[in-house]
C-alpha cells in the first residue's frame, strides 16, 4: 500500500503512524512517499512539489510493480497527497498497476480550498501551513535564486495563495496561481478514474466549503464518494483512541484486491 501524506507531512504525521500500524495489523505493508523535501534530507533541485505532480508517484508505481509484479498494489493519498493520487488516477486511466485507491479530505477544486483558508478561523491553518512553506524556501534560496526566483518577495507571502503565485506556480511551470489551481484541480479527473476508488471527505472540513464536493454526475463508475457531516480534515474521530479512518481505509482497500 502507497501511503502520500499532506502538504508539509511526512512519515512522523500522526495520521501515516496510524494508517501504517492498522495495515501492518490487516497483513498488508505500506509504503510512505515523501514529496520532495519532505524526508529531512534537502531535495536538490530548485524545483519541489506540487497538489498536480503526478510524475513521482508514476514512478514509483512503476518502480514497485517492476520489482514485485504479482503483488496487489493500491495506495491512499490524504489532502494533497490525495489531490495527487486522484489527478494520476485520472490521468492513467486503465494503465495504471493500482487496483485500489481511497483519498481523504482532497482539495478537490484547488482555488477554492485557497479561498477557504483565507476566511476566518481557516487563517490559523493557512499561517500555520505557510510557516513550513516558507522555511522551506528559505533553506533553498540558493536553488531559486539561480532558477529566477525573487527569493525576498517568495519571504514576504501572507498566504499560501501568495506563495503559489510567488513560488509553486512559475516555478514548476505555470503563468500564475490560477493557472496552477485550474489545471491542477483533482476533480476534473474523477470521470476517467478507471479502479475502485473511496472518496473520504468530511462537510465541516475548514479547508475547504461544500463547493468542491463533486455531483454524482461528475464521478465514474469506479469512484465512491462518502460524505460525513463531522470528520474535520484528516480527523474522523470515532471515539477515544479510535480513528475511522483506520478501519475503513484497509476495509475498502481490501474488498477492492479481492474484486480485481
Amino acid at each position: 500500500m502507497i501511503v502520500l501524506h499532506g502538504l508539509q507531512g511526512s512519515v512522523s504525521s500522526p495520521y501515516v503512524i496510524g494508517l501504517m500500524r492498522a495495515l501492518m495489523s490487516s497483513g498488508t505493508r505500506g509504503v510512505l512517499m515523501h514529496f520532495r523535501g519532505c524526508s529531512g534530507e534537502p531535495n536538490r533541485l530548485a524545483r519541489g512539489y506540487h497538489s498536480g505532480d503526478t510524475g513521482d508517484l508514476g514512478f514509483l508505481i512503476d518502480e514497485i510493480r517492476a520489482r514485485e509484479p504479482d503483488t496487489p498494489l493500491a495506495a491512499v493519498g490524504y489532502s494533497l497527497g490525495g489531490n495527487v493520487l486522484l489527478k494520476y488516477l485520472g490521468e492513467s486511466g486503465e494503465r495504471t498497476p493500482l487496483q485500489a485507491a481511497v483519498a481523504v479530505s482532497v482539495p478537490l477544486v484547488l482555488r477554492a480550498a485557497s479561498d477557504r483558508l483565507s476566511q476566518g478561523l481557516s487563517r490559523i491553518y493557512d499561517r500555520y501551513l505557510l510557516r513550513a512553506l516558507l522555511a522551506g524556501a528559505e533553506k533553498k534560496s540558493a536553488q531559486l535564486s539561480a532558477a529566477g526566483l525573487d527569493v525576498a518577495s517568495v519571504l514576504r507571502c501572507q498566504s499560501i495563495r501568495e506563495f503559489d503565485e510567488r513560488l509553486t506556480a512559475p516555478l514548476h511551470g505555470f503563468s500564475d496561481a490560477l493557472d496552477y489551481y485550474t489545471r491542477c484541480s483533482s476533480r476534473s479527473f474523477l470521470g476517467q478514474v478507471q479502479v475502485p476508488t473511496l472518496i473520504l471527505h468530511a462537510a465541516d472540513d475548514p479547508f475547504m466549503s461544500p463547493s468542491v464536493v463533486p455531483q454524482p454526475e461528475e464521478l465514474s463508475a469506479a469512484v465512491t464518494l462518502e460524505l460525513s457531516e463531522g470528520g474535520g480534515h484528516v480527523g474522523f474521530v470515532a471515539g477515544l483512541g479510535r480513528y475511522w479512518l483506520e478501519e475503513r481505509i484497509p476495509e475498502f482497500l481490501t474488498a477492492g484486491l479481492l474484486r480485481s
